[in-house]
């Protein structure tokens, strides 16, 4: 709301003069809603302003208009001093529309456009851009709170955001800490291409987050101008990710390697590809032997889901689920308890360990493992897509494209002649370890 609107019959007291006196006010729409009204009475002008709820408008007073005096910008007022008076009182009707807290005295930060805009996308008036409420929290809290929360938002600069981006894609990721404990860093190689592209991926997504609350900000009417960071560019072309997988050879060795109380959520991420986290949180009652199929009522996109199961897995959650109640977690721990959070990383790292797969893989490369194997067997995307719980299939195609069945590369290798000049080895591969 916080852009200018013009209009000759009201911008000028010449203007004004030539309109006849009347009960009802000469409105300007200055956003769909939301309106600047003249009301032209016998004894003079005044300023007015309309906000629509949904039920009707609530309308108020700003002022007299500058028909015969001279703007002083309290109580006589000219058509822009009304306009920006409105606007002040328009991003107030909004904000108690949206059920957030009166705007705070003082400066208008960072940290407050960012409080703003957590509040209105956990209430569901904002889209988070498919990060949830806790992740989007931990990276204003990690990344952008220490660095940009005290600065005035209205005062940003392209040139200091720009600044900000670089900085934040020059530090290296921060490693899991005790709550209170000072902040450690992970070693990474500056030489290293793939951690210098993750690193500028992560500053990317961090920047979305910030572009998305001052933009709400701005929306509502708390920032004049959404200039300043609109003209930030993100990194380009870092978003194509080195995918790592799994041969069915090493998943045969990972599982074999699993601590028995640990094999079965490992299992279930290669059979399933469901993140740690929706494994953690099925339930018996989840698993559908009648369709063979597994249900996922929670997702990292807030999304619930069906997975469809091979023979193979729904072999392996007949066994899980023989005799159990239905409310019962379908992959506890040994004590009935739920795996909780980091708990799958030192179990996987010493499988990974017995079963000789360096480096380590993450227990996300089990997701991963299960998408590129059907991508490799020339599952369509889409398909993937949709059992992978992805909205589109953009994400799909940016990490399993490379690895379907291509026309390109079938085309090359039929028509492409050999010439001779490799000479012929006696060299027998063996499976990679």
């Amino acid at each position: 709301m916080a852009r200018t609107v013009r209009d000759a019959k009201l911008e000028s007291r010449t203007a004004r003069a030539r309109l006849k006196a009347r009960p009802e006010p000469y409105w300007r729409a200055v956003e769909q809603g939301a309106h600047l009204g003249y009301y032209k009475g016998p004894r003079g002008g005044t300023w007015v302003a309309r906000y629509f709820l949904g039920k009707g408008y609530a309308k108020t007073r700003l002022g007299t208009a500058d028909d015969t005096l001279d703007p002083d910008g309290a109580e006589v007022l000219g058509f822009a001093e009304a306009q920006a008076k409105a606007q002040a009182w328009f991003a107030a009707q909004a904000r108690q529309a949206a059920g957030l807290e009166p705007v705070p005295t003082g400066p208008y930060t960072v940290a407050d456009a960012l409080r703003d805009y957590l509040a209105a996308y956990k209430a569901g008036l904002t889209k988070g851009k498919g990060r949830s409420p806790a992740a989007t929290t931990a990276a204003i809290n990690g990344l952008i709170l220490p660095t940009l929360g005290e600065k005035q938002a209205a005062r940003l600069t392209t040139d200091a955001l720009n600044k900000w981006l670089a900085g934040l894609a020059a530090n290296p990721a921060r490693a899991r800490n005790r709550k209170g404990a000072a902040l450690r860093y992970r070693k990474v190689n500056p030489k290293d291409p793939e951690a210098n592209r993750r690193r500028q991926a992560t500053a990317n997504r961090v920047l979305t987050v910030l572009k998305a609350a001052l933009n709400h900000a701005w929306r509502v009417g708390k920032l004049p101008s959404d200039d300043a960071w609109r003209r930030v560019k993100p990194f380009h072309h870092v978003e194509q990710p080195v995918v790592r997988y799994l041969t069915e050879d090493e998943c045969r060795r990972l599982a074999n390697g699993c601590p028995a109380d640990f094999r079965p959520m490992v299992l279930a991420a290669l059979l399933t590809g469901c993140r740690y986290g929706e494994l953690v949180a099925l339930r018996v009652a989840d698993f559908n032997p009648d369709s063979g199929t597994l249900a996922v009522r929670t997702s990292k996109s807030g999304k619930a889901r069906h997975v469809f199961l091979t023979e193979e897995g729904q072999e392996f959650f007949k066994t899980a689920v023989a005799g159990r109640n239905g409310a019962d977690l379908l992959l506890p721990r040994p004590d009935g308890s739920a795996w909780g959070k980091n708990h799958q990383q030192r179990p996987l790292a010493e499988a990974c360990k017995r079963a000789k797969i360096a480096p380590a893989v993450s227990f996300h490369v089990l997701r991963h493992t299960h998408g590129s194997t059907l991508a490799m067997k020339g599952v369509p995307l889409p398909v993937i897509a949709k059992q992978l719980g992805h909205a589109d299939t953009r994400m799909t195609e940016r990490h399993y494209a490379h690895l379907a069945p291509s026309y390109v590369a079938d085309t090359i290798r039929a028509n492409f002649p050999k010439l001779g000049i490799v000479k012929p080895s006696r060299v027998v591969a063996i499976n990679r370890k």
